[in-house]
């Protein structure tokens, strides 16, 4: 159904190069069907932390879609002479819901606060006219029952805002029920869409500076920039 992409290695991972968000989208969701798999956006931190860590680099590599969400990992895709641009993790998802709405797949959203995930749901029919979708909130004690659900069900996206790493290892699980679905960890992105966490300013995102907004927002994410000194070091080196 869909265009067959290279992979390109970035510091050991395999990340698909996209040229837009509307290739990144159609990729994955058509009038034909979904993309089966499982979406990690990958920034210059998360390949630090894979370099430095197996089990993180255990726990990407459970992806099988793994996209440039960092302009730093952009940049080193374009260094290695392969055209591509920056799918933001929250962007990707909202345009999916779009395309999903669009060709009437079955959504299901998991994960946030109760209310987080109501107002969700509810933007999203009346923003898209998104319809069919099933949710449930992050807040469950057996996993069992989230399982069961979703073999039920089959829906054809799910997506899990849960943090990291336990929105992976959910992931994994439900694709051992329903292979045919595309899953993906979206992190904070419904309390973003919704309004209940601010994203950077426009400016901030056009010049792809999130990550500075951030560091202006929350000063002791200053002792986390030696990662991305390491990863400029790397990236200027020809090491990625």
């Amino acid at each position: 159904m869909s265009e067959c992409i290279q992979t390109v290695e970035v510091g050991g991972l395999p990340v698909t190069p996209f040229k837009s968000m509307e290739q990144a989208v159609n990729t994955i969701c058509s009038n034909e069907g979904v993309l089966p798999g499982f979406a990690v956006a990958i920034n210059a931190e998360k390949v630090i932390s894979a370099s430095d860590n197996p089990d993180v680099k255990r726990n990407l590599m459970l992806g099988t879609l793994l996209y440039a969400d960092g302009i730093a990992v952009v940049k080193t895709i374009q260094k290695k002479g392969i055209e591509n641009t920056r799918v933001p993790g929250c962007d990707l998802w909202k345009e999916l819901m779009k395309k999903a709405a669009l060709n009437n797949k079955h959504v299901y959203l998991l994960g946030a606060e109760e209310s987080v995930n109501k107002q969700t749901a509810n933007k999203l029919s009346e923003e898209f006219g998104l319809k069919s979708l099933t949710r449930r909130n992050g807040y469950f004690g057996d996993v069992s029952q989230i399982i069961a659900e979703v073999e039920a069900i089959r829906p054809d996206i799910v997506t899990v805002a849960m943090g990291s790493p336990r929105q992976e290892q959910l992931i994994t699980k439900l694709r051992e029920v329903h292979p045919e679905g595309f899953y993906m960890g979206v992190g904070g992105s419904y309390d973003v869409y919704v309004g209940t966490v601010k994203r950077a300013p426009t400016l901030f995102q056009k010049l792809h500076l999130e990550w500075f907004y951030r560091l202006l927002m929350q000063p002791k994410r200053i002792f986390r920039q030696h990662v991305y000194l390491r990863y400029l070091y790397l990236h200027f080196m020809g090491k990625l």
